[in-house]
């Protein structure tokens, strides 16, 4: 949808999932969407360095969102969260569906 915008289908795959839930890290990113660790580490890196995208270390992991200091940041948040508002419903409801911590044990599903 907005490939011609950000350059990659890489590149808008991962905004689209940092836009639903607000942070992310690699890994995560790329099972979301079936694509390689590599291509979403090499889109996390590129916008980090230019400033859009920031970081920090949780344990072993970095985690990535939106930078609040980068100038545009706020426009390509609306802009991305447009666009997912065109999306499947069942995309959305996944793209939202932001479960980090573990069921507890026994509960029913």
């Amino acid at each position: 949808m907005l490939e011609a915008v950000l350059g990659s289908e890489g590149a808008e795959r991962v905004l689209m999932f940092l836009a639903a839930r607000n942070k992310g890290y690699a890994k995560e990113i790329s099972d979301f969407w079936d694509m390689r660790v590599s291509t979403c580490q090499s889109q996390l890196s590129r916008m980090e360095r230019d400033g859009l995208l920031m970081s920090e270390k949780s344990g072993q992991t970095r985690v990535y969102s939106f930078n609040k200091r980068y100038a545009f940041s706020d426009d390509v948040q609306n802009l991305l969260l447009k666009a997912l508002s065109f999306c499947p419903p069942d995309l959305q409801e996944d793209l939202q569906h932001n479960r980090r911590r573990p069921r507890r044990s026994g509960k029913p599903l």
